[in-house]
């Protein structure tokens, strides 16, 4: 008798639901470990503080040339950095996202708008999706906070997966990742991508009250002097109002 194949399971993906508190919106994934926020009556603006920080790849480009730039995210949340990039930088957009019910989410109950020429969310597992050729050197600003429904650290965090995402990187391009987590290692996950983009090119955060630490990498790396990123922090507020000059007081390179 031939042997019957088993087939591969399938996991099976959280449930989706929100709730309000006090004009914010969150996102949750069938725990009460909140994904993401939205300011009702500013949709496209971040609320959290870590979130803004996942911004701080604008510090190493020209505010001027950021509209004619490409950022990806892989993990969408509540939308957040997808509607920031498309709608207040005016960028072209790709989001990758695995859940369909969270694409469904944010199209529903967070203002995420429909794809179109600049803006592309694609429904899929983002450590198989960015190695897609038509990806590769493309990407300005990539943003990376791919996490289960516990919240407990992130899915994707190797150094091959780093290496992934280096390859996505056009030439000055920079990447961000939040590495907040109960049971993950922070020094870990750095040594991955420390060894993916070479430790000269590492930067990193002090943690926020919460708990998120936001590291930040470049392809290519440079020391910008202080005060060319004050110069940029002072345009970013300006600009896009996020708070950019405090983020100076709280990063720093590690090599």
């Amino acid at each position: 008798m031939a042997k019957k194949e088993i087939p591969a399971l399938i996991p099976e993906l959280p449930e989706v639901n929100f709730s309000d508190y006090a004009g914010v919106r969150y996102l949750h994934l069938g725990s009460p470990w909140v994904q993401g926020s939205m300011l009702i009556d500013e949709p496209f603006e971040i609320e959290l503080e870590y979130v803004q920080r996942m911004m701080a790849g604008l510090l190493f480009m020209n505010p001027a040339d950021v509209a004619k730039k490409h950022a990806m995210q892989l993990g969408l949340g509540s939308a957040a950095l997808t509607k920031f990039c498309y709608k207040k930088l005016r960028m072209k957009t790709t989001a990758i996202e695995i859940n369909p019910q969270v694409i469904a989410a944010c199209r529903g109950w967070f203002k995420l708008p429909r794809d179109d020429l600049r803006l592309a969310v694609i429904n899929a597992d983002a450590a198989t999706e960015i190695t897609q050729p038509c990806h590769l050197q493309s990407v300005d600003l990539l943003h990376v906070d791919v996490y289960d429904d516990e919240a407990a650290g992130p899915v994707l965090d190797s150094e091959a997966f780093y290496q992934s995402c280096y390859d996505l990187l056009a030439e000055d391009g920079v990447m961000t990742v939040n590495l907040f987590g109960r049971d993950s290692s922070y020094e870990q996950s750095l040594e991955y991508i420390a060894q993916a983009f070479g430790p000269q090119g590492v930067w990193a955060f002090r943690p926020t009250k919460e708990g998120n630490t936001v590291v930040l990498a470049q392809r290519e790396p440079t020391r910008p002097e202080r005060a060319e990123l004050l110069l940029k922090a002072g345009e970013i507020e300006s600009r896009w109002g996020l708070p950019a000059k405090k983020w100076l007081r709280l990063f720093k390179p590690l090599a």
